[in-house]
């Protein structure tokens, strides 16, 4: 079938083991060879509400999700409801047949805005508000249906394994939808297999009847269903390829980089890094960096923020992480950290503000927020990671500048990391290397922690060290810390402190600033997250010949404004592509390189961009179609 580019969704209620039929089934397409770019989305409650996963796999690298979705497998109406118009002509739904005359208002979880615009859809077809009417909708554009009874297959492999508890397992219909998704397409059965003895090594009983399930189902759909034209029978695997969810980015790079010390408040999405660092706490990376991790739950942010301040005055490398809420809690201590010089690093998953807003969904909300945070002028760093193997790099990177530059340091992920699965080139811990900067082991009498140096950094010495006293206070103060209004003295120590902005523009090197794919008459500007799908959205047009520069943003602040202005002097078009309502990259890119934006393509539904959305508007802005804001709207 030539080149393999196919996604699957899989959908159902919050709780009912979507995520868990999501894994398994990107672990098989993984162990088959085949690239993985998976993203989950959510409701912000603990039980009931709609959930899905899609995945999207090819024999090529990838670096997001699309709109069209090839397979849907639903386990509940809902799924159909909400996703029957992704579906693409020769494409399939597999659901239940048990639900086909289910209404709408018999699913009290669709909002009354979305049950509005279905409903609206229905009449103007002239079809019943029912899982039959939307399904002949996509019967009639080429989708096929394959129905399956999911509660017969557990009564009939209960009676076969004389199992009677399998009669009343739903919980197993998500193995159910992903077992015969793989038996539809034609997947090797035995990488399903091992993937659940894998997942469930440690439950023997439970992988057991998994795997019973999954069997059966397998070989009921490839019996049953013959006329699906799609197969994925495997691809040559990359060696050294890893299947990774996002924020085991980060926290792996933590490991690797020598952080020992990581206090938290749970909140979504950052607390799944803190709870997979708890998980493993007790490291071996590599010869020189044996020990483990201490990981605690803090109170509140407050708490964690002066925890981990503390713990970095020690000289242990230090870091918390959060969201824009819990961030928000964290700059009152910001200002203190910076007065004090204490290097330290806050990892910020952002979401969807403001306030709570939308607590499980994506967003680019806090960039002028962190790039602004705190009372009062300090020098700080906020760098923004753009794909998930990029951030375990630039976790080592940004320790480092906290250390080298005596400064706080905002390391910028959000929900769409977070909440994503994809292959990636095994993570190098040899590539990390550790930089303490003027972080002292040995201290001579006439210390002074604060002291005048010519570059504007002082040695650093560590909480208890013989002949090292200092003194910290959130006031102002002279070289050994004590508390000082002095007028001349106060010009001079923020002297010292600010001019490590452009000390930090000069070291850093270009390459850890700013990231160019190449420049053209139309030219993007991003950062974050976004840049995946805008990599594979430039990739789609550059195949209909049309090329589209690209230069990603890493260093936030302080703002590289010459070097950016000068990539891009000869540039006609400009256009801003990130996920918040102002395009805040397009503030600081016109405060620090004088320039203005053409275009803005921007996304604030909570729901992450995709190359499909991205690719269109890109084309209508090259066409001269497009509008000075184009504002993105796919997802459920």
């Amino acid at each position: 079938m030539g080149s393999v580019d196919f996604t699957w969704l899989i959908g159902g209620p919050q709780g009912s083991g979507v995520e868990s039929g999501a894994n398994i089934f990107s672990r098989v397409c993984a162990e088959m060879g085949y690239q993985v770019f998976g993203k989950r989305e959510f409701y912000s409650n603990i039980k009931g509400e709609h959930s899905y996963f899609t995945v999207r796999i090819a024999d090529k690298k990838i670096h997001s999700n699309v709109n069209d979705v090839n397979l849907m497998a639903s386990f509940d109406a809902e799924t159909i409801f909400r996703h029957y118009d992704e579906i693409i002509p020769g494409g399939g739904i597999i659901y239940d047949s048990d639900m086909i005359e289910i209404k709408t208002d018999a699913v009290h979880t669709l909002d009354a805005p979305f049950k509005e615009r279905l409903h609206k859809e229905l009449e103007s077809k002239n079809k019943p508000f029912t899982i039959a009417g939307v399904l002949e909708i996509v019967k009639e554009k080429g989708v096929l249906l394959f129905p399956v009874s999911f509660k017969s297959i557990l009564e009939t492999l209960s009676e076969e394994t004389e199992n009677p508890r399998l009669k009343g397992l739903v919980r197993m219909f998500n193995v159910i939808g992903v077992s015969l998704s793989l038996g539809l397409v034609k997947m090797p059965t035995d990488s399903l297999q091992k993937t659940i003895e894998t997942i469930f090594s440690k439950k023997p009983e439970i992988a057991k009847i998994n795997q019973q399930t999954a069997t059966y189902s397998y070989n009921y759909a490839a019996a049953k269903f013959e006329n699906f034209d799609y197969e994925l029978t495997g691809t040559e695997k990359e060696p050294g390829t890893l299947l990774v969810q996002g924020f085991q980015g980060t926290a792996l790079g933590k490991m690797a980089s020598g952080c020992r010390f990581q206090p938290y408040y749970p909140i979504t999405p950052a607390s799944d890094e803190s709870v997979y660092l708890e998980t493993n706490e007790i490291l071996e990376i590599i010869e020189d960096r044996p020990g483990s991790i201490a990981v605690i739950q803090t109170e509140d942010e407050i708490c964690a923020m002066g925890m981990t301040i503390g713990s970095a005055l020690t000289g242990t490398r230090s870091a918390t992480c959060t969201s824009g809420p819990g961030f928000a809690l964290m700059t009152e201590m910001l200002g203190w950290a910076g007065i004090n010089e204490v290097p330290i690093v806050i990892t910020n998953y952002q979401r969807s503000g403001p306030s709570t807003g939308l607590p499980t969904r994506h967003g680019q909300d806090d960039l002028l927020f962190a790039v602004f945070a705190g009372h009062g002028d300090f020098p700080k760093i906020v760098y923004a990671s753009g794909e998930i193997e990029e951030s375990f790099y630039d976790t080592g990177n940004c320790f480092n500048y906290a250390d080298t530059f005596q400064v706080p340091v905002i390391h910028m992920m959000d929900k769409f990391h977070a909440s994503s699965v994809i292959t990636c080139k095994r993570f190098d811990t040899k590539k990390i290397s550790i930089n303490r900067g003027k972080l002292l082991e040995k201290v001579e009498d006439g210390y002074k922690r604060f002291e005048f140096t010519d570059d504007g950094i002082s040695p650093r010495s560590r909480l208890g060290m013989d002949n090292g006293i200092f003194w910290n206070t959130g006031d102002e103060s002279d070289e050994t810390g004590h508390i000082s209004e002095d007028p001349v003295l106060r010009a001079k120590m923020m002297d010292k402190r600010m001019s490590r902005l452009d000390l930090i523009r000069e070291r850093i090197p270009k390459s850890q600033q700013v990231l160019s794919f190449g420049v053209e008459d139309f030219t993007i500007i991003s950062w974050g997250s976004t840049i995946g799908p805008v990599l594979d959205a430039i990739d789609m047009l550059k195949k209909e010949g049309i090329s589209i520069g690209l230069i990603q943003l890493k260093l936030m602040h302080p703002f590289p404004g010459d070097y950016v202005a000068s990539l891009l002097k000869d540039v006609k078009t400009i256009i801003d592509i990130e996920a918040n309502h102002s395009g805040q990259l397009g503030k600081l890119f016109k405060q620090n390189v004088g320039r203005d934006i053409d275009y803005f393509i921007l996304k604030y539904t909570g729901r992450a961009m995709t190359s499909t959305e991205i690719y269109d508007s890109l084309k209508r802005i090259v066409e001269n179609k497009a509008d000075k804001r184009e504002i993105l709207m796919h997802g459920a």
